[in-house]
């Protein structure tokens, strides 16, 4: 891949405790309305109430998101928070976007971090800044490692720096890994002619393992764009698994397919184009979406809160 450079702005903060935090949000927010360009915060909901409140009046001027909401899966912050804002508002824009915070698991961090990296491909040339704040405090060394490798330019207490690791592309290959796999799953498998006993499989196995209704229609909409995809751009045929691991219930879909576009389901389809919409919804509807590419085979994971 390739990083445009030009009038992209793409900034890790480094903070430590809540006065550095407002020290270097809400300037950034402050400068930006007075220049006349929109902005958004799309931070945790603690973080987004400190914002809030020492905004005061000028807090009815900004797009205020709470990304615990908005970002719990990692793939929708792109296409539903960031491009989303971005792409409804002409000329060049301003957004905070905190992904990574103290509560996200272990099962969600490595999403969040090819998301933080995918960001750098995603804008272009496009004239636009996001601020992305870290809890030096809070997060681990290895999250605050690859803060630099997502960041081209870091920022804390003794301004900016360019990031002497800034490698985005390791990050994304990085957390490219076999997922674990499941100590007992049921298991599917379809080719076109098959496509539509695909959703009765997996709307029966997602409520024996006691997922809500309205989730189960969700899931069955997910695994019809992955199964569909699967033949359609794919080898014609592959495999889909539904399991249960504590909190979650989880569908896989495997094929022989080689998924080339690292940002496929985060960015959305312009319109006219044919196609490209399916893993962007998937990645609407799922509560978590974890990928593992390799030549000739793809694996995609969806997680769904019981």
């Amino acid at each position: 891949m390739t990083v445009t450079a030009g009038l992209f702005s793409h900034v890790g903060l480094l903070y430590s405790g809540d006065t550095e935090y407002l020290d270097g949000t809400v300037p950034y927010i402050l400068e930006g309305l007075k220049l006349g360009r929109p902005v958004a915060v799309a931070v945790p909901g603690r973080n987004l109430a400190l914002i809030e409140a020492a905004l005061g009046d000028s807090a009815a001027e900004v797009e205020l998101i709470d990304m615990t909401e908005a970002g719990r899966n990692p793939g929708r912050i792109l296409p539903g928070v960031l491009l989303a804002f971005a792409d409804h508002r002409p000329g060049p824009v301003r957004i905070i976007g905190e992904p990574i915070w103290a509560g996200r698991s272990a099962l969600e961090y490595p999403a969040c971090a090819q998301h933080e990296a995918l960001i750098n491909f995603a804008f272009g040339d496009r004239e636009l800044s996001i601020l992305c704040p870290y809890d030096r405090d809070r997060l681990e060394d290895d999250v605050l490692a690859d803060a630099e490798r997502t960041h081209p330019t870091l920022s804390g207490t003794g301004g900016d720096r360019p990031s002497a690791g800034y490698a985005p592309d390791a990050v994304v290959e990085k957390y490219n890994l076999p997922l674990p796999e499941p100590r007992m799953a049921d298991a599917f498998r379809f080719d076109l002619a098959r496509l539509a006993a695909v959703r009765s499989f997996a709307q029966d196995r997602a409520e024996e393992y006691g997922l809500a209704l309205e989730r189960v229609e969700d899931l069955v909409l997910a695994v019809a764009e992955l199964s569909a995809n699967s033949v359609l751009h794919g080898s014609g045929h592959g495999v889909v698994r539904v399991w249960r691991e504590e909190d979650y219930v989880l569908c896989e879909v495997i094929d022989e397919g080689t998924l080339s576009d690292p940002l496929a389901g985060r960015r959305p389809a312009s319109p006219g184009q044919i196609g490209g919409r399916g893993l962007v919804l998937v990645n609407q509807v799922a509560d978590l979406v974890r990928q593992y590419l390799r030549p000739g085979s793809t694996v995609t994971r969806i997680y769904f809160r019981v």
